[in-house]
């Protein structure tokens, strides 16, 4: 897993057309912006499609990435 800080405006991007942004920080809890083209599916942990009831590499990956 790649851990990263970020600060209040700053970005990440993954690949050549993800962008994640900082939104907003507020006791405790961080927002999240996503920009990604509309094929690329983007979920919460608790929503992702069950797969044998146990999540893959890339699910956990993708959770990390949106908490």
């Amino acid at each position: 897993m790649l851990v990263l800080s970020r600060k209040l405006g700053e970005k990440i991007y993954i690949g050549e057309n993800v962008c994640i942004t900082v939104v907003d920080i507020d006791r405790g809890k961080i927002r999240l912006g996503i920009e990604a083209p509309r094929d690329v599916p983007i979920y919460r942990q608790e929503l992702l499609p069950s797969k044998g009831g146990e999540a893959t590499a890339q699910e956990d990956t993708t959770s990390a990435i949106v908490q």
